[in-house]
């Protein structure tokens, strides 16, 4: 009897460096082209308002909001820009590590260790709160639970890292996700509001913002669209808030393993060193390098044009992430215990804003 042969399926190829890079580049290009029009449109506000024309005067930050938004709720755009979009969250890690460059060592110790304490109670509070309304209106644990550490820390990154910790249903994940945005993208537009009725400074309403809007770029926009200096402090306080994801999430991780309902964490160090957010010790280390004089003052100049140039394509990532369907889509009950919550640490951290920077004038 003749033997046989079985062919098996051979195994998909894994794309070539090259093909990565390719890949990528059609949606990469679409943000920069979003962010550069942003920037476009902002020089031609000013152009017609020196001549008295009416136009909008609104900031390069909003306006490549503004683009992503219509971009992405009105159009359809085709799958070979996705996993460019997706490195929006990329750009805005490095226009992070570059802005520090504006930060000597002294003021970030300085300001940098009361940014931990008010982002200690921000934290305690925020989970807490989140956790009691989430049993208050009958929410799924693990969704109150990603809601809790979304919340508290930076957001859908947060939620993340604690999907593979807490394993939750994906239902969970994308509904504290669409929360989430649904949140930052209120915040754009009402924190500046609020920050200008009340007068408040650029340094106070930086902080402000780092410590209550809850993903890292909607924060960083919410702190630029104030001012130049807001943008860097609310970078600040977010990176100090960032840097307690690995201890929550490990938290979490824990209490979910002992009720049976998630993977027992064996290596806690090496769980901690996983999720902690790498770019801030690039932070750390280019505000060092300029506090020692490592870098010379056109050098520190670029680096900040560098920033904002990282910058263009994060913001324009904002919009084109933000799909209005998807915040109707998922019940109104995990969206109300969101603004709840939100209203609630947002309120709370400007009184605590107002208390340490002294009405929030400096």
């Amino acid at each position: 009897m003749a033997s046989q042969t079985i062919s098996l399926p051979a195994a998909a190829a894994r794309p070539s460096r090259p093909q990565q890079f390719l890949a990528l580049l059609p949606g990469t290009l679409l943000l920069f082209a979003i962010g550069i029009a942003g920037k476009g449109l902002e020089s031609l506000g000013l152009y017609l308002g020196q001549r008295h024309i009416p136009f909008p005067h609104v900031e390069y930050v909003l306006w490549a909001i503004i683009l992503g938004l219509i971009i992405s709720n009105f159009l359809t755009i085709p799958r070979i820009f996705r996993p460019g979009i997706a490195t929006y969250e990329l750009w805005l890690k490095l226009g992070i590590v570059l802005v520090a460059a504006k930060f000597v060592l002294s003021d970030l110790l300085r300001i940098g260790g009361m940014s931990l304490v008010l982002v200690f109670i921000e934290l305690v509070l925020s989970l807490t709160v989140m956790t009691l309304l989430g049993r208050i209106f009958r929410l799924p644990p693990k969704l109150t639970s990603l809601l809790a550490i979304g919340s508290s820390i930076c957001g859908v990154t947060a939620i993340m890292a604690a999907q593979g910790a807490i394993e939750p249903d994906e239902e969970d994940t994308s509904t504290a996700i669409a929360a989430i945005l649904t949140l930052g993208a209120i915040a754009l537009f009402t924190f500046p509001a609020i920050g200008h009725l009340l007068h408040m400074g650029q340094q106070s309403y930086g902080i402000w913002a780092g410590l209550a809007v809850d993903n890292t770029a909607e924060a960083t926009v919410t702190g630029a669209l104030y001012g130049d200096v807001a943008g860097r402090f609310a970078v600040l306080a977010k990176t100090a808030r960032s840097s307690f994801i690995g201890f929550v999430v490990l938290g979490y991780a824990v209490y979910w393993a002992a009720q049976g309902k998630a993977a027992v964490v064996r290596n806690k160090p090496l769980f901690l060193w996983q999720k902690f957010p790498k770019f801030i010790l690039g932070f750390v280390a280019i505000s060092i390098l300029a506090t020692v004089g490592f870098f010379t003052a056109p050098q520190l100049k670029s680096l900040a044009n560098l920033s904002q140039w990282a910058f263009l394509p994060a913001f324009a990532g904002v919009g084109l992430r933000t799909q209005f369907r998807d915040l109707v889509s998922q019940g109104w009950r995990p969206i109300l215990v969101g603004v709840l919550g939100e209203i609630f640490i947002a309120l709370l951290t400007l009184g605590m804003v107002f208390a340490v920077y002294h009405g929030a004038h400096r």
